[in-house]
Order: C-alpha cells, then structure tokens, then sequence
C-alpha cells in the first residue's frame, strides 16, 4: 500500500463528521427593544458599505494584478471641447460677463484606500482562477499563474484567519473553487509533519501536461477509474512525478507504492514508470471499490480520511474544469515551509516566500 504523501501539500476536502447540524431548538424573545432593533439596522448599513468598499479595493487589484504593470498615464492632444459652451454663444448671451476666476490652489484628493492582505490575495486568486479556465490564456503564461494560485492557498493554509475575508470578496463562481483547494491543503498540512532534515530527493521536470492527461485517460479507459483521481493522487505523491526518491516509509515511484504492494498490482511494470504507475493506481483503486466507492477505494490507497478528503476534493475540481490541471501541473514541491526547485538539490533551495 502506498506511503502517505512524502510532503505536506497544499489545498480541500470538507469533513462530513465536522459539519454536523446543530439540534439546538430555536427561542425566540418576548418583547422586542427597538433601539436594539436601530442598532442592528445601522450596524449592518454599516457592514455593507464596508463590503462594498474592499469590493471595489479588489477589481482594482485585480487590474493590477492582472496588467502587471500599468500605464503611469494617457494624454490626449488638448484639443477637446467636449462640454465646452461655444465662444460665439458667450458672446451673445452676456458679452459683458467677466469669466470666473479659477481657483489657484488644488482641490484635495481622497487618498487611497489601504489594501489589506485579504485583498491582495482575493485579487491574485481572482486573477489566476479565472485566467487558468479561460482557453485563451496563452500556454506561456500558465506556469506564473499556477504557481502565484499556489503561493495564494499556502498563505491562506497557514493563516486561517483571512479565509472569510477573502471568500467574501470572490465572485459566486470562484468561491467553492477556492474554499476546496484551501481545505485541501489545510487536511494535508495536518496529515503529515516534515523532518528537520530536507529529504534525499531530486525534483525534476515532470512529462509534459498533455502526455500526463493521457496517460490518465487511457487508464480510465481500460480500468473505468475516473482520470481526475488518478490525477489527484499524483499531484499529492510527487506533485505529478517531480519527486523522485524513496519516502521514509519506503513507497517508490511516481505513485509512491511500497515494493509488497506493487507486486499485487504492477503487474511486470516499472514501478518508476509514470504510464506503469498510472495503470497500478487504476488497478488498486478499481480492486477497492472504484469507481462506485471512491472513498473505499482512497482509504485502501492510503488509510487517511483526511487523505480522501483531499484527493476527493482536488480531483471534485478537475472534474468540473479539466482546465484546472493546467494550474495544478505547475504547483512546485515544498517540504513543509521550505520550496525544493526543479534541480534540487543541484542548487540550494530559495529561501520561503
């Protein structure tokens, strides 16, 4: 049976035994305090205005996010007259009108409103969510914006605390979007705890995104295991096949099988292949109750519900957009806080950001 994930990843499965209804039964008051009532009122007409201002914050910085760099500013030629009255009308009307003198000092300007942290990462999500999906997108950019997605949900696992603030500013449409990936990642961090030591890994440059989606398809074609699975379990064991090493556990391969396990489901192939891993994965997961039981089949892959949760939940997000993979593919390697780049340990790693 393969290791658990030889990293703690990134991001969300939600906990059905955490989510429970309260039964608590409902009372209501017998009198009503209508200054409390006031309050209340102005309170929320007070929250609102609030909302509507970080809104407005955000599709700023979305702008800018999205730019990159701006335009410091755009003249035109001084020549418009546009709202103007005419020079002939004035002169008719009341030629002895004098005009008005124009104020010599500047009005003063509102500052700027203050961005917070919530809002800088509600932009870059905003940003890369929506520009990952769109098939517009040029394949050049895609590697910017996985990794500015990644470097968002990681700050968001680690500080809780701004997820409200964040899914409050997202669009209804990105909301469950990143609430998944944010309690991917949170379940993960929690299931598995670095070592002091960096592990004794290369992290190389994965098979190209095409040949990846392929292989899944075709072992979902022969084994009826849904691709977005397979996929998910990749991201989590080696993020898509960077990871090359043997876990503390001892799991190998692209898939992390341990050796026992892979004589079960190999079936002669190279355990460091990622098509013959791919196949093995189908294999172990179509003999635990896929695809009727999916999370069966998970636990058998590894017994964690937090490890089903978190492959549920990523491969829940490919199967509404295949075009999340292309985000997801270029995710890079972190143990626990600290980032392992493709070469490691050729070079030393970059100091966490």
């Amino acid at each position: 049976m393969p290791a658990p994930p030889p990293e703690p990843a990134e991001p969300g499965g939600r906990s059905p035994e955490r989510y429970a209804s309260d039964r608590g039964g409902l009372g209501y008051p017998r009198s009503v305090n209508l200054h409390a009532v006031g309050r209340i009122a102005a309170d929320d007409r007070s929250r609102q205005r609030a909302s509507h201002r970080r809104r407005r914050r955000v599709r700023q910085l979305v702008g800018l996010v999205a730019a990159g760099l701006l335009v410091a500013a755009c003249s035109g030629d001084g020549r418009s007259t546009v709202g103007q009255p005419a020079a002939s009308t004035v002169t008719t009307v009341a030629p002895t009108l004098q005009a008005p003198k124009v104020p010599t000092t500047t009005p003063p300007t509102t500052p700027p409103a203050t961005t917070t942290a919530a809002d800088r990462l509600a932009a870059q999500l905003i940003t890369a969510e929506t520009a990952i999906r769109d098939p517009a997108t040029p394949a050049g950019k895609l590697p910017a914006l996985g990794r500015t997605q990644q470097r968002a949900y990681r700050a968001l696992v680690r500080r809780s605390r701004l997820v409200p603030e964040v899914l409050a500013q997202l669009p209804p449409r990105l909301r469950r979007v990143v609430r998944a990936n944010v309690l991917a990642g949170s379940e993960l961090r929690k299931l598995s705890r670095p070592a002091r030591r960096l592990p004794r890994w290369r992290i190389v440059v994965p098979a190209p995104a095409g040949h990846l989606l392929a292989a899944y398809r075709a072992a979902e074609a022969k084994l009826a295991v849904p691709w977005e699975y397979l996929a998910a379990i990749h991201l989590v064991e080696t993020r898509v096949g960077r990871i090359r090493g043997t876990s503390s556990a001892g799991a190998q391969g692209p898939m992390q099988f341990l050796p026992s396990t892979w004589r079960l489901y190999g079936r002669g192939g190279d355990i460091h292949a990622t098509g013959d891993a791919i196949l093995a994965a189908a294999r172990l997961l179509r003999a635990n109750g896929a695809p009727a039981d999916m999370a069966a089949a998970l636990y058998a892959y590894n017994p964690s519900r937090r490890y089903v949760r978190a492959v549920s939940a990523y491969a829940g997000q490919l199967h509404a957009n295949q075009r999340a993979f292309l985000g997801y593919y270029h995710w890079q390697v972190f143990y626990g806080d600290t980032p392992l780049p493709e070469g490691y340990p050729a070079r030393p790693p970059s100091p966490p950001g």
